[in-house]
């Protein structure tokens, strides 16, 4: 058997694409293509339906594609065992995180990663949609929030605080709430990621609990989507600490009720089961969870 004609067709389904595949291989289509018809050819079975516009693999093709994961993954495994002793992380980096704390800590993170380690390339799939790990080869997801599933093998790197704020333009109106039912009657930006975007339950003094359900006047359906509507007036909303810390500071966001918690939140890694931690995965969380200390420290000064 030809390992790389299941690396081939994995990638295909993978990508929907010959195309996309072969760019993702650093190989041309027509040898993509050649393998995967010979592969089927093997097996004596259709593993692909061929459109105009996208490869969909058969029923006989997704159980099949289901088990050239799991034997790609032990063979890279494998090789990474026995590459565990060398000093240097090498190799592609698979990472998933939500577009909001992605692009405000895990990018510039993974930037670090392959300067110090040129060994490394890092790919990024940065959305709000929880992905298979196993299916689409990733290597470690971040999760930000609850985790639903106690099952899941991760590591905590951090927590964040979820702040109530609107624009400087509203700081006369909010200043008036003394009360977290005072803030319902203010425009209220919806964030419809979440799974309750519009009630929130508030605590002060670990006594004072009052659970309020806000109007949205504005509906957006990404976490930076809102961010945008809060800095452009469209009302309050509820953000997480890393995303608006310096613009608190800077004063061109104003927080509402400080005095007032809403629940804090924690920041995970999330492994696909494996007996064999890459180095480049372990090397990179280590650094995320430094770059999370650092943060930590630079809000409490601020």
């Amino acid at each position: 058997m030809n390992l790389n004609r299941l690396s081939y067709f994995a990638a295909v389904v993978n990508t929907g694409s010959f195309t996309r595949a072969a760019e993702q291989l650093g190989i041309t289509k027509t040898v993509v293509s050649q393998q995967v018809a010979q592969l089927e050819h093997e097996t004596g079975t259709t593993l692909l339906v061929r459109t105009t516009r996208r490869v969909h693999p058969t029923e006989a093709g997704r159980l099949f594609h289901a088990r050239c994961i799991l034997i790609l993954r032990e063979a890279e495994e494998a090789f990474g065992e026995l590459a565990q002793g060398a000093s240097e992380p090498s190799g592609t980096l698979r990472i998933t995180a939500p577009n909001d704390y992605g692009a405000a800590t895990v990018v510039p993170v993974a930037a670090a990663f392959t300067a110090r380690y040129p060994a490394c390339r890092a790919e990024l799939t940065l959305h709000d949609r929880t992905l298979d790990l196993v299916s689409r080869e990733i290597d470690l997801a971040i999760h930000v929030g609850w985790l639903d599933d106690s099952s899941l093998l991760t590591r905590r790197i951090g927590s964040f605080r979820q702040l109530l704020v609107g624009s400087a333009a509203l700081a006369d109106r909010i200043a008036e709430a003394r009360m977290p039912e005072d803030l319902a009657k203010l425009p209220f930006v919806a964030n419809m990621a979440l799974k309750e975007p519009l009630l929130w339950q508030f605590s002060r003094d670990d006594l004072d609990r009052q659970a309020v359900r806000m109007r949205a006047s504005l509906a957006v359906d990404t976490t930076p989507g809102v961010l945008a509507a809060v800095q452009s007036g469209g009302g309050l909303s509820v953000l997480p600490d890393f995303l608006v810390q310096d613009l608190l500071t800077s004063g061109h966001l104003v927080h509402a009720l400080p005095e007032w918690r809403l629940p804090s939140g924690g920041i995970h890694a999330v492994y696909p089961a494996a007996r064999f931690r890459p180095a480049k995965v372990t090397v990179f969380l280590e650094m995320l969870a430094e770059a999370e200390k650092e943060k930590s420290r630079h809000m409490r000064e601020s």
